[in-house]
Parts: structure tokens; C-alpha cells; sequence
């Protein structure tokens, strides 16, 4: 199994744990993520590792699409692609949440189905240069025709001789969002994977790769966890709860929130809803208490050694191609043992 390792978005500065970055190329991890919400961006600190690697691939998990238009998403991969040497770069895209769509980016929550469907597809035609650009969609046009438009857009190409086979990898969780990456996408970043729960998604993936004409070994699948070496379990399970309490919780509108979604298709319908009123009614603390053990632990590697390699064989067996890790360089190590990465330090 491919590994990643998850570095995320920033607090209230930015810190790029370049020695685990550098300490995970050597292991023979395949590739390295960030992410962003509302501070620091996903791209910028990929063009910052660029520089200090040489072979790790470069991800987003996920780019906003809010966040850009797909030409701007489109020239600013290409230029990290170019930067990193070809050949190095994942474009993962996510529709995140209306509350940040609407409330950060200043932009009307739409159609997200249709809005990833014209987004891949630009950028795919504005990478390949084939001609200039010109897009129809439901969502999105190029040249823009609609109200306020001075209709004298123009089609464009591509002054940079960009790389055409960029993949893009849409963080996708909802049944019609899961069937379209599998037909649109190169790669798949589920919302909330884990073992137990890996056969809902099995019908989906299959219908959307064949609605695109793929095989399996066409789209990667790289789920995520989180990986705490440790004696005491426990703590640990606890450390990670107010983490999910806030996202089931509060990351989103009550009538609208994907990661509390997530947790009831897992199978916690009730706890779900718990958390949800307890957060949105600013009880945090028992918010946080009422995020179930079994639920932190599926989705997590905690514990001593044995256990985290006993758990990882669950994973290697879950369907997916890769597991992307966040965790400290003790778990860094111990991840690529449990992979059996093949590298001189290993």
C-alpha cells in the first residue's frame, strides 16, 4: 500500500515540518498533502517542499473550488508542476461546505455536482492545449455569457506548455459526488473511510467507472487517519474527539453538514445528532464527550505497535490504494514498517 503523510492547513502560523517531509521521502512514502480551510492556502507550501524534495508527490487534499476559478486552479498546478520537475503533482478538489463557499469566499452554494463537473473539465481542456478553451457547462462558461457579461470574452490558450496528464482527485463523500469522481477523476479522497464502512461505497465507484469507461487500476483511492503511538489508548481516543465534535458538529449548517452525514451513513445516526445539538447550542464539552470511543477508533491507528500494525492490515484490506497519515515522526516510522516501504532507510 502507498502511504502519504497529511500535513493539513495552518493555526495561527504556518510551520512546515520539513524534517518529516524529507524523513518520509527517505522511508519510501509516495506522497505528501495539504490542505486548506480559511488561512494559509494548499499550494504555496507544496512549491516550499518542491524545493526540498526530490521524488515525493505533491498533493492538495483538498484546493477550495470556491477558492478559484478553474483557470486559475488550472495555471497555478501547472506552475507547481513545472516547479517540482513534471510529474510530481496531485490536484485534489472539494466542493467544501456552503457556509465557507458562501460566508468566505462570497459566492452562491449552486450546484455542486455540476460546478466539479465543469471545473475537472476545463482544467483538463486548458492543460492540453489542444485548442483555446471553450466551456458550456451548467455551471460554468468559457467565455463567460452571463448576466453583467459584456459578451466579448475571448477563447484563450495557454501561454505555459503545461503538463496534459496532471491527475485530479476529488475529496468527494455523497452518493451522486462519489459516482462522478469515479467517472471523471484519476483518483478518489473519500470523506470519512474507514474499514468498517468501506463496502457502501463499493456499488458507487463501480457505476461512475463505468459510466467513464475505466477499470480499477485506472483510479486511485487514498484514504486518510490519523496514526498516535502510544500506551495510553484512551487518552488518546480523547485527544481526538474535540476535533470530530467540531466538524460533526459544527463545521456546517445544521441542515447541511457533510461530516455529520458522514458519521450517520457510518452508522452513528444518534450520536451524530447529539453532538450536533449540543455544539450548535454551545455545550461543547459534552458535545465533545458524546463522540463515541468505537467511532474514534475505527477511524484512527492508536495505541502500542502491535495494535496499530494488528489494525492496519484491516486498512490494507479496505479497497483502497493508499492511506495518508497525519502523526509525529514516531508514527512516520513505524507507518512505513507496517507498509513494508522498500528504501534504503526503511
Amino acid at each position: 500500500m502507498k502511504l502519504g503523510l497529511m500535513l493539513g492547513y495552518s493555526g495561527a502560523n504556518l510551520k512546515i515540518p520539513l524534517d518529516n517531509v524529507k524523513l518520509a521521502e527517505r522511508l519510501g512514502y509516495d506522497s505528501v498533502w495539504t490542505a486548506e480551510a480559511y488561512g494559509s492556502d494548499a499550494i504555496t507550501p507544496l512549491a516550499f517542499i518542491a524545493a526540498h524534495t526530490d521524488r515525493i508527490r505533491l498533493g492538495t487534499a483538498v484546493l477550495q473550488l470556491a477558492g478559484r476559478t478553474p483557470a486559475n486552479a488550472a495555471m497555478a498546478m501547472a506552475t507547481l508542476d513545472q516547479l517540482a520537475g513534471g510529474n510530481r503533482v496531485i490536484c485534489g478538489i472539494g466542493v467544501s461546505g456552503p457556509q465557507i463557499v458562501e460566508g468566505w469566499y462570497g459566492q452562491p452554494w449552486g450546484k455542486p455536482y455540476y460546478r466539479l463537473k465543469d471545473y475537472v473539465s476545463i482544467m483538463k481542456k486548458i492543460w492540453a492545449r489542444e485548442e483555446p478553451v471553450t466551456h458550456d457547462g451548467k455551471e460554468i462558461q468559457l467565455p463567460f455569457h452571463g448576466e453583467g457579461s459584456l459578451g466579448i470574452g475571448k477563447p484563450l490558450k495557454s501561454i505555459l506548455h503545461m503538463n496534459p496528464d496532471i491527475p485530479i482527485w476529488l475529496g468527494t463523500g455523497m452518493e451522486s459526488t462519489v459516482r462522478l469522481t469515479a467517472e471523471i477523476a484519476d483518483g478518489w479522497l473519500p470523506l470519512g473511510y474507514v474499514p468498517e464502512s468501506a463496502k457502501l461505497y463499493d456499488t458507487w465507484i463501480n457505476e461512475g467507472l463505468a459510466r467513464g469507461g475505466k477499470t480499477p487500476d485506472q483510479f486511485e483511492r487514498q484514504a486518510m487517519t490519523q496514526v498516535q503511538v502510544t500506551d495510553n489508548v484512551q487518552g488518546a481516543l480523547d485527544r481526538l474527539k474535540p476535533g470530530i465534535a467540531l466538524y460533526v458538529g459544527g463545521m456546517g449548517h445544521k441542515s447541511k453538514n457533510f461530516h455529520n452525514e458522514m458519521m450517520v451513513r457510518r452508522g452513528y445516526g444518534d450520536a451524530a445528532a447529539k453532538i450536533q445539538e449540543l455544539y450548535l447550542a454551545k455545550r461543547k464539552d459534552e458535545a465533545i464527550a458524546a463522540v463515541p470511543d468505537e467511532f474514534v477508533d475505527e477511524g484512527a491507528l492508536i495505541g502500542p505497535p502491535d495494535r496499530i500494525k494488528q489494525r492496519f492490515k484491516a486498512w490494507e484490506n479496505a479497497g483502497v490504494s493508499g492511506l495518508t497519515i497525519s502523526g509525529d515522526e514516531q508514527a512516520i516510522r513505524l507507518m512505513a514498517d507496517c507498509a513494508r516501504l522498500n528504501s534504503p532507510a526503511s
